[in-house]
């Protein structure tokens, strides 16, 4: 079954927030320990998500009427990119993240720049992403992906 993409909705944010969340929960260990998961996790509130909302282009990917996945850019950064646990695995990031990158890519940005949880550094290596510095204090590792015009 085949994604459907669309823009989030205001009314999209409750399951979002709850997404972002299990995901995290679910998919992080055994990349990095609980307790770093758990932080990670609690990082945005609801009204948090709200606000991602309103200032960052956010997309869903659903199959069959079910949002299995969402990812957000601003400019030419993919500021986040989750699958729902149950949809792990099954191409719902891959195929976000090239819908995502098709919009940057139609709009003249030369390359994706985002900051990848540990998890999920090897998902973009394996999508032509490469490490432009050393992990942050936060944890993230800085990545681009060059060349999308």
């Amino acid at each position: 079954m085949s994604a459907v993409y669309r823009r989030a909705m205001r009314k999209d944010a409750s399951r979002l927030y709850d997404m972002r969340r299990r995901s995290i929960l679910e998919l992080a260990p055994p990349a990095m320990p609980v307790a770093e998961a758990k932080a990670w996790a609690s990082q945005l509130t609801l009204s948090g998500m709200e606000q991602k909302l309103r200032e960052l282009e956010v997309w869903v990917a659903e199959r069959g009427g079910i949002v299995a996945g969402w990812g957000a850019i601003r400019g030419d950064m993919l500021e986040g990119l989750y699958t729902a646990p149950e949809f792990a695995g099954q191409g719902v990031g891959a195929g976000l993240l090239g819908r995502l990158e098709g919009l940057m890519r139609d709009r003249k940005f030369p390359s994706v720049r985002l900051e990848a949880s540990s998890n999920a550094r090897g998902f973009y290596l394996r999508r032509g992403y490469r490490p432009t510095g050393p992990q942050t204090a936060k944890g993230a590792w800085p990545m681009v992906k060059e060349h999308l015009a």
